[in-house]
């Protein structure tokens, strides 16, 4: 009977362990700015309000989670005498970052990836 318990107890854990090396080298390719093991969730549109302006308008936010903890960019399109201009502000593991890095760690984060299956419309009749 000991035996067989020991044998069931060594079989998952030994899974887990090979299940942390998988986890682990996934992490290593999902590192970027200084941050690891990071989770893009999709890009949601929100309301904002800005104090030169009395109107509320929509914006992007894009939210992040890592080893490091969680936080988000969000990327507001000001119209501007010389045309739109972007600014981002960042709130968590972004805050006090710079616009120049908020806005490479927003595209870079933000771009769509090519792991997912393609969208297609199928012509009929």
């Amino acid at each position: 009977m000991s035996e067989t318990e020991t044998e069931k107890g060594a079989e998952p854990a030994a899974e887990p362990a090979a299940e942390t090396s998988a986890e682990s080298s996934a992490a290593t390719s999902n590192d970027a700015f200084g941050l690891t093991a990071i989770e893009v969730r999709p890009v949601d549109r929100v309301l904002v309000r800005r104090r030169e302006s009395q109107v509320t308008t929509s914006a992007w936010r894009l939210e992040v989670t890592c080893d490091q903890g969680a936080g988000g960019i969000v990327r507001v399109e000001v119209a501007t005498e010389t045309g739109e201009q972007s600014v981002y502000r960042g709130d968590g593991v972004f805050l006090g970052w710079s616009q120049e890095r908020l806005a490479e760690a927003y595209d870079s984060l933000s771009r769509p990836t090519d792991t997912g299956p393609t969208f297609e419309l199928l012509q009929l009749g």
